[in-house]
């Protein structure tokens, strides 16, 4: 059974709180500019080990994409990283060309490469990212049908802690993102039934606004994050992103933190009675 490998996207003045973790750092201070070129935030912060994640969404498409992929490499070799996270939401060409670059500069120098599964065409080497919020189907189906695409050992879970609240009919399959504070307030002020779904490893509550009709509102907790990582270790994943903030209330559960550091059990958020 593989070991599992949590990197945690983190930014450089928040480093402290994962000290001590089973876990690798994914550095949120890097960004495609303008060139492009590589660039870095997060002032004088030291960063060392881990992996980089690199921001997309300031690219204007614009230039070669040969040199800016050396320049990644390069920041890899001098800071020690064992990787990189692609962290992008669209699809231009000059995008797809530079995953693709990178993804065979990558696998030459034993470095690992996390790119999102839109992009996931694009390489035949590196780690495609899922994500873990779904509004329909199943989990446990989503990531076979991942790995028959792209193979076992290149599925990796990003553990995305999220709550929409869906009008009903939904035909779109989108919701209204709520925060943790609306999610709570709206749960004190309904004082709703909650039950478990086994397809979608999350909790649920239905209720009716007097305006909009019937609702469904999906959101996740630290127990939900569990058994997540517990779907996706049967279909043999062992690569995880966790977020500080979605995963800090279940670290001990999941192993990441040494005894001296660990609290009983996870602690849902949102501390609600659950049907299954």
């Amino acid at each position: 059974m593989a070991t599992d490998i949590f990197l945690i996207p983190v930014p450089p003045q928040q480093l402290r709180n994962i000290q001590g973790w089973s876990a690798q750092p994914a550095h949120l201070a890097y960004r495609v500019g303008r060139g492009p070129h590589l660039f870095r935030a997060g002032g004088s912060v030291p960063l060392r080990g881990g992996v980089m994640v690199v921001d997309g969404q300031g690219y204007d498409g614009a230039g070669p994409v040969g040199p800016f992929c050396q320049e990644v490499v390069s920041e890899c070799s001098v800071r020690g990283f064992s990787g990189a996270v692609l962290d992008f939401d669209r699809r231009l060409p000059p995008l797809e060309q530079l995953v693709g670059q990178l993804d065979r500069l990558f696998v030459q120098r034993g470095l690992a490469l996390y790119v999102p599964e839109p992009f996931g065409h694009c390489v035949s080497h590196s780690r495609v990212i899922l994500s873990s919020a779904l509004s329909g189907g199943s989990l446990s189906q989503r990531l076979e049908e991942a790995a028959e695409r792209f193979g076992r050992d290149r599925v990796a879970l990003s553990l995305e802690r999220s709550a929409e609240d869906f009008s009903l009919p939904s035909p779109t399959g989108s919701g209204t993102p709520l925060t943790r504070q609306q999610l709570r307030q709206q749960m004190d002020a309904l004082r709703p039934s909650v039950f478990f779904s086994r397809e979608l490893c999350a909790r649920y509550y239905t209720y009716m606004d007097r305006d909009t009709g019937a609702h469904f509102v999906l959101f996740d907790d630290g127990d939900t994050m569990l058994r997540k990582v517990e779907v996706a270790r049967r279909a043999g994943v062992s690569i995880f992103l966790a977020p500080y903030e979605d995963i800090r209330d279940c670290a001990g559960a999941l192993g990441l933190l040494p005894r001296s550091m660990q609290k009983r059990g996870p602690r849902a958020v949102d501390a609600v009675p659950a049907g299954e």
